[in-house]
């Protein structure tokens, strides 16, 4: 089928809608006509190449253990893995939300203290008091608050729905009141800060400062069973998998597209009839829900839950991996948070004091030199060496449905429709 070629004949300044005439496009091949090589390159944003990449990161993510062979590097990447997984989450929310989310480590830490309240009851007989209680308070026993964590799976389910429902009521409560920008960052931030005083001042039902340890049995493993961190492993990455393979699905939907576009300009969804407030809401509560699973998941990883985990500081770094890997590219997520931590623990390990001057001064070329993070680096480079390969332009305008040709030029498409149509 031949594509069509439209042509506005009326001027911008016309009150009167423009005429369109459709003139039938050249003969010849069909311009963009996809082969098995051009679905694989990035300018088709192809969901066949994302497809490929996910299988091929599941597999070397169940193969690497095999490779690392020490069962404390295991244990290591598995803690990495988790923070993977709120990087995801916290990439749906600011990189296509554009929710500068400065309290991500809120939700992390309740999914990590409703698990680690499930553990500390599996270390104990059935009805007794965790051990910490009998240092710290006069229960004789167990408290409501702690009864529904006896169960494996109401603890599970707290650690997601929890942080999601808390999620929902602050962004309805703050995105109906038109509050973004500065002013979201900096309550978000507050609300792990308060998050984490509740925390240190709630010694009888939370350890206080201390948190809680002691973590020798693991969903009825030994934490020193030799293949306990190799399990711990497998848990995390089928999390990180499913994670993000629901971030991929999500940002690809039309509410993905509706979401990217209220980041763009939120008066233009709203003149269109949307809600912006509610559409913020929503990717809000899902990078909430990731945060606490991977919370959930870290609990018995980390072997200690503790406030110091999950105030302030571990929140902005959260950020920070983002920012690295590549705002809004979920690999930018996944890359940026294992690429910081394996170099956090390389350089401190050879020499400690010099990785804070190290890490400050990566955040500040990154944000000043590659805004884009890692990824948009090696997005640019490969589009670069696919354009001198093929002969062909990395870039391009929108290509228009059906085959057909637009004279206005790409360019003007986004000033016409508005970058977030």
């Amino acid at each position: 089928m031949s594509g069509v070629e439209i042509v506005p004949q009326s001027g911008p300044g016309d009150l009167a809608p423009p005429e369109v005439t459709v003139v039938p496009a050249p003969a010849g091949p069909r311009p963009g006509r996809r082969t098995p090589l051009s679905m694989l390159l990035p300018g088709d944003a192809s969901p066949w190449t994302a497809r490929l990449l996910f299988v091929l990161f599941a597999v070397g993510l169940f193969a690497l253990p095999n490779v690392l062979g020490e069962p404390s590097e295991i244990r290591q990447w598995a803690e990495w893995l988790c923070y993977a997984m709120v990087a995801v989450g916290l990439d749906v929310a600011w990189g296509y939300g554009g929710m500068l989310a400065l309290g991500q480590g809120l939700f992390f830490g309740l999914g990590a203290y409703a698990m680690g309240m499930h553990l500390s009851l599996e270390q104990v007989p059935k009805g007794s008091l965790p051990s910490f209680m009998g240092l710290y308070s006069d229960y004789t026993k167990l408290p409501a608050l702690w009864r529904p964590f006896q169960s494996f799976w109401t603890a599970a389910a707290i650690a997601v729905l929890v942080p999601m429902l808390f999620a929902g009521l602050l962004g309805l409560l703050v995105f109906k009141r038109r509050i973004r920008g500065p002013f979201f960052a900096i309550l978000t931030q507050a609300t792990a800060v308060i998050f984490a005083l509740v925390l240190i001042g709630n010694l009888k039902l939370t350890a206080g400062f201390n948190g809680l340890t002691g973590f020798t049995k693991i969903f009825g493993r030994s934490k020193y069973a030799p293949d306990t961190n190799r399990w711990l492993y497998q848990v995390a990455a089928v999390g990180l998998l499913v994670v993000l393979g629901a971030a991929m699905a999500l940002v690809r939907s039309r509410y993905g597209r509706l979401l990217k576009a209220t980041r763009d300009s939120e008066d233009r969804v709203r003149f269109l009839g949307y809600d912006p407030a509610l559409v913020k809401t929503v990717g809000f509560v899902v990078a909430a829900g990731m945060a606490g699973l991977a919370g959930a998941i870290a609990a018995p990883v980390f072997g200690i839950v503790s406030p110091g985990q999950f105030d302030a500081v571990p929140s902005i770094l959260m950020l920070c991996w983002v920012a690295v890997g590549g705002r809004g590219t979920l690999w930018g997520a996944v890359l940026g948070a294992l690429l910081v931590n394996w170099t956090r623990v390389t350089v401190s390990a050879a020499r400690p004091d010099d990785w804070q001057y190290l890490q400050g001064l990566l955040f500040v070329v990154v944000l000043g030199f590659i805004p884009g993070g890692f990824a948009g680096l090696l997005r640019s480079r490969y589009q670069w060496l696919v354009a001198m390969v093929t002969g062909r332009s990395g870039r391009g305008g929108r290509r228009p449905a059906g085959g057909a040709q637009s004279a206005v030029p790409a360019g003007d498409v986004a000033d016409l429709v508005g970058e977030g149509a």
